[in-house]
């Protein structure tokens, strides 16, 4: 059992018997006596990739998933999946893009520090790095003596997601993503 003031971000829980991983927590405390503390919740279910939102109080309990967090490699992939294999006994195993929906525009040969949550030897999705480098592969031309943080264009990167840059990057530059919230970090 997991109390609920104790849940972060990545933390696996059961909600209504299925798996869901805690994607934001928000922690409300309102300021009249007597009221207890709330914790707004995102939860992602890790079967469905379904998102659902609830509120609980510090002390509710929730269940644990029984999972475990599996370093894997990302081997070859093509425009409809991505082979993986297991850093921990070597077998290897292939995700569709449907199961990869919110990873895939990150993913590239190469990656790094990719975990696998895995129960009951199933795969039930991914955790990536915080930080991911992709190249740009189209951007307006860079301006001459754009500012560090003046105004932004879009930018298409190698794996087709568009980003926000600043004015002076360029296209064939590699820049850092950050994965939680898809935008620019810096050069790489």
């Amino acid at each position: 059992m997991i109390r609920a003031s104790d849940l972060k971000k990545g933390a696996v829980a059961k909600v209504d018997g299925e798996p869901h991983v805690v994607e934001s927590v928000s922690v409300q405390t309102p300021s009249a006596r007597g009221t207890v503390t709330l914790y707004k919740i995102r939860f992602r279910n890790l079967q469905t990739k379904r998102k659902v939102d609830l509120a609980f109080r510090g002390d509710d309990v929730l269940d644990e998933a029984d999972f475990e967090r599996r370093p894997v490699q990302l081997l070859y992939g093509d425009s409809s999946s991505w082979a993986f294999m297991d850093l921990q006994d070597y077998s290897q195993f292939t995700l569709t893009r449907d199961d990869l929906e919110e990873e895939w525009p990150y993913l590239v040969e190469g990656l790094e520090g990719i975990t696998a949550l895995v129960s009951e030897g199933r795969v039930l999705g991914l955790e990536l790095p915080l930080l991911v480098s992709l190249e740009i592969v189209e951007t307006r031309p860079s301006v001459k003596g754009g500012s560090v943080t003046a105004r932004t264009k879009p930018a298409v990167l190698s794996t087709g997601l568009v980003v926000q840059v600043p004015e002076y990057i360029s296209q064939g530059e590699i820049i850092r993503i950050d994965t939680r919230t898809g935008q620019f970090v810096s050069k790489a």
